[in-house]
């Protein structure tokens, strides 16, 4: 267990996922929203969904993220023919030793890379929601303990694509955000061409941070203080997602507390020991958005699930304590 003398202070913070993000800007070019995005999820202990067109970099921008952190790295391809043992592991009888042999999956790892997460069936999908929740996998009747940190990185094709199958509610609603990479601006991509034309952009890359300097991180990011009237707005923006009339589907308790710890990382990475407003509106629609179900009506108007954040986001009352530069009393005398 990590002590209270153990745990980073907001300055080790911020250095450290300064050197994270430039190693990722190295090679993810002219995105500096998606990569802070992927750090505020990391820091926040939750999982990342990456959903965009073919080649636009979601594979690079995982593999890319989980090389510039000393951690234990596993890939899974997902395929049709891909089943649930292939990600949890299986156990195998041993016949000199008489007894079943455990062999552990690609989940067993600090960083799990899951490419093209839809194109697998949802059985196999569904083998990675007891990993996802409570970081452990139970094989056989027996629990294994995942490493620590743990985080899964998935990329996902549109649903429209061929070949697809689309992820069930309760899988979406374990990731913590979700995140489209987009096509780099024409500056971007020149500057691609010249740097990385010629060898692949991972082959110089080294790591930046180890394993144990992103556990005390975390442990820092649990300590950023909340003022209630933030809790309050939080709750608020949640709520208002289950009575809205374009949806038929509002975010989960879980999405309130994946927003709460969301916008904790997003604080500590902007140098605060304490959340603002600002930090809540600025994460609302990567957090909640992939959860909802838009209503029929909805999508015949092409409505989409963040229009519909973005319009709670403009009839939800701000709080009028804590607002940019106030100092909760306090707040900025603590210590991680």
């Amino acid at each position: 267990m990590t002590t209270y003398d153990d745990r980073a202070s907001l300055a080790d913070l911020t250095s450290t996922a300064e050197r994270v993000r430039q190693s990722v800007e190295r090679v993810i070019e002219g995105k500096p929203e998606v990569v802070r995005l992927a750090l505020v999820v990391l820091l926040a202990e939750g999982h990342l969904l990456i959903e965009d067109v073919p080649g636009v970099g979601k594979t690079m921008l995982a593999k890319t993220l989980a090389k510039s952190i000393d951690c234990s790295v596993q890939r899974i391809q997902f395929t049709p023919d891909l089943l649930p043992s292939d990600i949890t592991g299986v156990s195998i009888y041993d016949q000199q030793r008489r007894e079943f042999e455990f062999k552990p999956g690609a989940i067993f790892a600090q960083i799990v890379i899951g490419d093209e997460i839809n194109r697998a069936s949802p059985k196999t999908q569904s083998a990675l929601l007891e990993s996802m929740e409570e970081r452990q996998v139970t094989v056989d009747g027996t629990t294994y303990a995942l490493p620590s940190p743990f985080m899964v990185v998935a990329t996902q094709n549109p649903v429209e694509m061929e070949g697809t199958y689309p992820l069930p509610e309760a899988q979406r609603d374990r990731f913590m955000a979700r995140v489209s990479v987009g096509y780099p601006s024409p500056e971007a991509e020149l500057e691609m061409l010249d740097v990385h034309g010629g060898l692949s952009p991972l082959d110089d890359l080294t790591a930046v941070a180890h394993a144990h300097d992103v556990v005390k991180l975390i442990e820092a990011v649990r300590e950023v203080y909340v003022a209630a009237p933030v809790k309050r707005y939080v709750v608020d923006l949640v709520s208002a997602t289950r009575s809205h009339p374009d949806l038929r589907l509002g975010a989960s308790p879980r999405a309130t507390l994946h927003l709460l710890r969301a916008v904790k990382a997003s604080a500590a990475l902007s140098g605060r020991d304490y959340v603002l407003p600002d930090d809540v509106q600025r994460l609302a629609a990567p957090v909640l958005a992939h959860r909802l179900l838009p209503t029929a009506q909805a999508q015949l108007g092409r409505r989409t699930s963040e229009q519909v954040v973005h319009d709670i986001l403009q009839r939800t009352p701000v709080p009028a304590t804590h607002t940019r530069g106030e100092v909760p009393p306090g707040a900025g005398a603590r210590s991680f």
